[in-house]
C-alpha cells in the first residue's frame, strides 16, 4: 500500500510540473516579445504576435518532448545538483535550434532575431526556478523553521564536509539543522558554503558550541593524520556535544561519504598516532606452506594471531586452547571465511599437561609455534600465585620443551611489559618465561624468542570494555589512580608486529614493540565519558579506587641492563639477553615446580620467584 501511495504521489508531482512547464513556456514567449519591443504592447507587430500564437502548440509539444528526452521529468528534484542544471541548459539550447529552424524554415513563421535569444534565456530561467524551487523551499524550512532539530556543526569545509552538508540539507529523515562549518584555512573564515557560514577554526569550537547550542559535531576530514585528529577530538570532547567522525580517506575515493558512514569516535582515535603497518611480504615468506601452532588460540591475542596467520596460506594451522567456547568461535569464523582453502585443526588441551602437549607436537610436528596461552589478570594472579606459576611458567616450559624435542623451527613467546622490573606475580611469571626461552635456545636447535608489548585495546580484561560497560550502567567509572599511565596498541597492530618480529628471530632475543606515547588512564576515561555524550563527574562519576595489589603507576618495556638494538622495522627493537647462570636457574626452576606441586603458601611461592627473578619487586 505504501508503494502505491508513493507511486501516486510521484505521478501527481510530474503532472503538476508538466502543467507548470506548459504555462511557463507560453508566458516566456509573450515576455520575450514584450522585452523585444521595450515593454510596449502596442508596439508589437501584429504579424509577430500571430506567428507566436500560431506556433505556440508546436513549440509547447516540442519543448515538453525535449525535456522528456533529457529525463527532466524523471529527476529527483529534492537532490537536484549541477547534473540537472546541465540538462536544463542543453534542453534549452536544443530547443533554441529547433525553434529557429521550425519557425523560419519549416512553418514560415519568422520572428525578430533577438526574440529567440531572449526567449531562450527566459525559458532557461523559468525551468531552473521551477525545478530548484522545491529543494530551496525544503532547505529553507529545515534550516529556519525546524524547532526540534538537532543542531549540527561540521568540522571540515572540504569535499567530505560539503557532501555531508548536502545530505543533511536534502534528507527528509534527518531531523538535523546544520549551523555552520569549522575549518583551519584562514581564507575560508567568514565565507559561506551552500549558504552555511564557516564560523572559525578548531580553536573556536568550544565558543561556537556554546553560542549556537550545538548538539552534535561531525568531524569530516578523512585525510587527517592521527595526531591532528586526536587534538580536534580532544577539543570536541570538552564541549559536551556528541562527536562522530568519518572513518578514512578511502570513503572519499569510493564516493561513500554520507551520514551512514559516520561512526561514533573510538577511543583508538585519541591515541594520537597512525595505524602501524608492517611488511607483509616478510611475514608471508616465513609462514606460507608451514605448519603453525598457536596456543591460547581462542583468546584475544591468540585468535587474532590465528586470523592473520590463516591469511598467509599456511600448510596447516593448529589452534590449541583449554576453553572450548573460544576455540569453537575462532574455528567457525575461519571455516566460514576460508572453507576448504585452509587446513585447520582445533584442539582442546592444557599447556600444563606434559603428555598432551608432547603427543600434539609428536603428531603434527609444527614448524612455528606462537605461545599465547597465559593467565594475565594481575589482581587475580596476585591472589592465586601458584596457579600463575603453574600455567604461565611451567605451561611455557612444557610447550617450549616439546617444540625443541620435536624439531620446531621457531618458538615465539608472547610476553608483556609487566615482565620488566615486575611488581606483581603475573609480570614475574612472564619474566620467568622469557628466561626459559633464553635457556632453551641454548639447549635446542629451535629458535626461541620472546615478543614484549603493553596493553592492547579491546583484549579480554582491557580497561576500555570495562569503562564502556560502566558508562552504559550510569557509572561510576573506576580508575585505580589519577596518575596511572599505560601504553596502548590495537590487537591487530600488536599481532602483525609479533608476526614480523618472528621473521627476525635468530634465537634468544627479546623483541620489544614500540607502543608509541603512553596514555594517562584518567584522561582516557574522561574522554570516553565525553564522547559518549556525558560530562565527567557530573553525569558520570569517576572513582579512584587505589592501586591494586602488584599494580604499577607506569609500565616499562626494557630493563636498564638490556640495552636496545634496532631491526629493519623501526617499531621493533631487540633487548640484549641478560647473562645468567643456566644451571642454577634450572635448579631453582625445578625447586619452584616442586613448591607449586606441594601447594605451599602464597608468600613462599613469591619468595622463591624472587630468588629466580632479582628484578621482581616483592612488596611485603
Amino acid at each position: 500500500m505504501s508503494y502505491l501511495f508513493k507511486e501516486k504521489a510521484y505521478r501527481i508531482r510530474v503532472c503538476l510540473l508538466l502543467i507548470a512547464d506548459i504555462i511557463m513556456i507560453n508566458m516566456c514567449s509573450f515576455l520575450a516579445l514584450l522585452v523585444r519591443f521595450d515593454f510596449r504592447f502596442s508596439a508589437i507587430d501584429e504579424g509577430y504576435l500571430n506567428n507566436a500564437i500560431a506556433y505556440s502548440p508546436i513549440n509547447t509539444l516540442t519543448i515538453v518532448f525535449i525535456l522528456w528526452v533529457y529525463r527532466l521529468y524523471a529527476s529527483v528534484w529534492t537532490y537536484a545538483s549541477v547534473s540537472e542544471l546541465k540538462k536544463i541548459v542543453f534542453a534549452t539550447g536544443t530547443n533554441f535550434v529547433v525553434q529557429v529552424v521550425g519557425m523560419h524554415k519549416i512553418f514560415n513563421k519568422p520572428m525578430p532575431r533577438s526574440y529567440y535569444i531572449i526567449y531562450a534565456l527566459f525559458l532557461l530561467l523559468a525551468l531552473m526556478c521551477l525545478r530548484f524551487a522545491y529543494r530551496a523551499m525544503r532547505m529553507f524550512r529545515r534550516q529556519y523553521t525546524s524547532s526540534n532539530a538537532t543542531n549540527v556543526l561540521i568540522v571540515g569545509a572540504g569535499q567530505a564536509g560539503l557532501m555531508l552538508a548536502k545530505e543533511i540539507q536534502a534528507s527528509t529523515y534527518l531531523d538535523k539543522k546544520l549551523i555552520g562549518f569549522i575549518d583551519d584555512n584562514r581564507n575560508k573564515k567568514g565565507k559561506y558554503l551552500m549558504g552555511i557560514p564557516i564560523l572559525g577554526n578548531r580553536y573556536d569550537i568550544a565558543d561556537i558550541v556554546g553560542k549556537h547550542s550545538i548538539d552534535e559535531i561531525y568531524v569530516a576530514i578523512p585525510s587527517l593524520d592521527k595526531a591532528q585528529l586526536k587534538e580536534i577530538l580532544n577539543i570536541c570532547s570538552e564541549t559536551g556535544a556528541k562527536v562522530k567522525s568519518l572513518p578514512g580517506v578511502y570513503q572519499l575515493v569510493n564516493g561513500e561519504v554520507s551520514i551512514s558512514k559516520l561512526r561514533n569516535v573510538q577511543i583508538e582515535d585519541l591515541l594520537g598516532r597512525d595505524t602501524i603497518s608492517v611488511d607483509m611480504s616478510e611475514i608471508g615468506g616465513s609462514i606460507t606452506g608451514k605448519t603453525v601452532l598457536v596456543t591460547g588460540g581462542g583468546g584475544s591475542i591468540g585468535s587474532e594471531l590465528s586470523r592473520q596467520i590463516a591469511g598467509y596460506r599456511p600448510k596447516e594451522l593448529i589452534i590449541v586452547d583449554i576453553y572450548e567456547n573460544n576455540a569453537y568461535e575462532i574455528q567457525q569464523e575461519l571455516k566460514r571465511k576460508y572453507a576448504d582453502k585452509l587446513k585447520l585443526t582445533t584442539l582442546i588441551a592444557s599447556v600444563r599437561n606434559t603428555h598432551r602437549m608432547e603427543s600434539i607436537f609428536e603428531k603434527y610436528r609444527p614448524d612455528i609455534v606462537f605461545h599465547a596461552a597465559a593467565h594475565k589478570h594481575v589482581p587475580l594472579m596476585e591472589d592465586s600465585p601458584c596457579e600463575a606459576i603453574k600455567n604461565n611458567v611451567f605451561g611455557t616450559y612444557k610447550t617450549a620443551m616439546a617444540a625443541g624435542k620435536y624439531g620446531a623451527k621457531r618458538f615465539v613467546l608472547i610476553s608483556t611489559d609487566k615482565a620488566v622490573n615486575p611488581t606483581n606475580i603475573m609480570g614475574a611469571s612472564k619474566r620467568l618465561c622469557e628466561m626459559i626461552v633464553q635457556y632453551l635456545d641454548k639447549k635446542y636447535e629451535t629458535e626461541y624468542v620472546a615478543v614484549r608489548f603493553g596493553n592492547v585495546l579491546g583484549s579480554n580484561g582491557s580497561v576500555i570494555p570495562l569503562f564502556k560497560k560502566q558508562i552504559e550502567e550510569g557509572g561510576p567509572v573506576t580508575v585505580t589512580h589519577k596518575e596511572i599511565i599505560r601504553y596502548f596498541m590495537t590487537i591487530p597492530e600488536a599481532v602483525s608486529l609479533v608476526l614480523q618480529a618472528g621473521t627476525y628471530a635468530k634465537g634468544g632475543e627479546i623483541f620489544v614493540l614500540d607502543m608509541g606515547e603512553p596514555v594517562k588512564i584518567d584522561t582516557l576515561a574522561r574522554n570516553l565519558i565525553r564522547l559518549s555524550g556525558y560530562e565527567p563527574d557530573i553525569d558520570i562519576k569517576i572513582e579512584y579506587t587505589g592501586l591494586r595489589p602488584g599494580e604499577k603507576l607506569y609500565e616499562e618495556l626494557l630493563m636498564d641492563e638490556e640495552g636496545m638494538q634496532e631491526t629493519a622495522n623501526k617499531l621493533i627493537h631487540i633487548g640484549k639477553p641478560i647473562d645468567m647462570d643456566y644451571e642454577s636457574f634450572i635448579d631453582g626452576l625445578m625447586e619452584l615446580k616442586s613448591a607449586c606441586e606441594m601447594d605451599i603458601s602464597d608468600n613462599m611461592i613469591k619468595e622463591k620467584v624472587k630468588s629466580l627473578v632479582p628484578t621482581y619487586i616483592l612488596k611485603k
